[in-house]
């Protein structure tokens, strides 16, 4: 049971990294005009909510949702910094720590519902 539940933690960050993809993936596909970055962006898309799927099936929806959320926002606004220079602003930066503090929070107080 132990070993399901950290397998579960472990496929939710994959599909929370996987979020991360396909959020930075829009602003290549330029609406969905550019074949190779919409392919990625959807078969990231779809990758990442079945693997959501998965990890909810051993974890609290609502916990299981807003780390997936949370790895998303969290990457989203890093990459989009590094890789469009979105401006990271002291502020910004601060929200992004709240982020991995409440992430690390819902991880700690979690308990699995198998």
């Amino acid at each position: 049971m132990e070993v399901f539940c950290r397998m579960a933690w472990l496929v939710l960050i994959v599909a929370g990294l996987l979020e991360v993809v396909w959020a930075l993936g829009l602003k290549y596909t330029q609406g969905f005009s550019r074949l190779l970055p919409s392919v990625v962006t959807v078969i990231a898309m779809i990758g990442s909510m079945l693997l959501l799927e998965r990890a909810a099936r051993a974890l609290p929806i609502g916990t299981a949702y807003a780390v997936w959320v949370g790895i998303g926002a969290l990457g989203a606004a890093i990459g989009g910094a590094f890789l469009f220079g979105e401006g990271l602003t002291f502020r910004r930066l601060a929200f992004v720590v709240l982020l991995i503090v409440s992430i690390v929070g819902l991880k700690l107080t979690s308990a699995s519902t198998t």
